[in-house]
């Protein structure tokens, strides 16, 4: 009597975490899985005739054919790469003084500052940069009247002006995971380095790093996907000569109605995207599920 209590309790406790999942899981095969294997589908056929199709793959090949398509691609890798590692360089001093420094109201006075830029859309944000960087802008004017420059400089359009953009919007998504691993870090840990005669750039290296590895990993993936599949702000930051993958990706879907070659393309951006992710997790020795259970 007693075993089929129990055997009732664990169905009806099944059951209510099933029903518990079920809109989340609805959620991901209507946003995430359906639509994959729609683009998956439409990146291995080619039209041969109006409404007539054949399974090819002339999509991926055209990819490797076109000089200007697989240039656009590796220089998007390396520009997210980079503006990622640029936002860990600029967020891990600002999450250090929040976690370690900051107390009572400036340590949520700086988390506020930080947060309140996402107040507003991406949109806004990018031009607000383009307001200030432009040849008649804030900043070329400040640079004239200080005797810096003879006339004013046009500070948009270029690779540096994209990478300010992306890590400023980025930076939040690297900062929260950073401030939630090192509020971990006992302090007592750094007092007895200091005590046994080690000085700041071994215990980053040795204690405060290895601490906030999980962090550092988590933040740099989230801001990695996103800075990768970006859209806006290369193309209002960068104009017409940004050269950013997910440009060509519209270009094919919304100018030229070509939804199969956009397809393939956005099917080969997910793969980059995995791939560089799952290189991360390698060199890093972090797995995969642990990292997101801390961002």
């Amino acid at each position: 009597m007693q075993s089929e209590a129990h055997s009732g309790a664990r169905t009806q406790a099944r059951l209510m975490l099933a029903l518990l999942l079920a809109p989340a899981a609805i959620w991901l095969l209507l946003l995430l899985v359906l639509p994959h294997l729609e683009l998956g589908i439409l990146s291995l056929r080619v039209r041969v005739a109006p409404r007539v199709y054949e399974p090819s793959l002339a999509q991926f090949a055209t990819f490797f054919e076109e000089p200007l398509y697989w240039h656009t691609f590796v220089r998007t890798a390396t520009m997210s790469i980079l503006s990622t590692a640029l936002t860990l360089l600029v967020a891990f001093p600002i999450a250090w003084t929040i976690a370690k420094i900051a107390r009572g109201r400036i340590k949520s006075s700086m988390f506020v500052l930080c947060l309140i830029p996402f107040w507003v859309s991406e949109t806004v944000r990018a031009l607000g940069w383009m307001i200030l960087l432009r040849e008649s802008g804030v900043l070329p004017g400040i640079l004239m009247s200080l005797g810096f420059t003879a006339a004013p400089v046009e500070m948009l359009y270029h690779d540096a002006t994209i990478l300010v953009g992306l890590v400023y919007t980025s930076m939040l998504f690297m900062v929260v995971p950073l401030i939630g691993a090192l509020e971990s870090l006992d302090d007592s840990l750094i007092e007895a380095a200091y005590d046994l005669g080690g000085n700041g750039w071994s215990i980053l290296r040795q204690i405060i790093i290895p601490h906030a590895a999980p962090g550092i990993v988590s933040g740099c993936i989230v801001v990695f996907m996103l800075t990768l599949g970006n859209y806006l702000t290369p193309t209002l930051l960068g104009g017409k000569s940004s050269q950013w993958f997910t440009e060509q990706i519209y270009t094919q879907f919304i100018t030229r109605f070509n939804w199969e070659q956009g397809a393939a393309f956005g099917f080969l951006l997910l793969g980059l995207s995995t791939l560089i992710v799952w290189l991360g997790l390698k060199l890093s020795g972090q797995k995969f599920g642990e990292v997101m259970q801390r961002s």
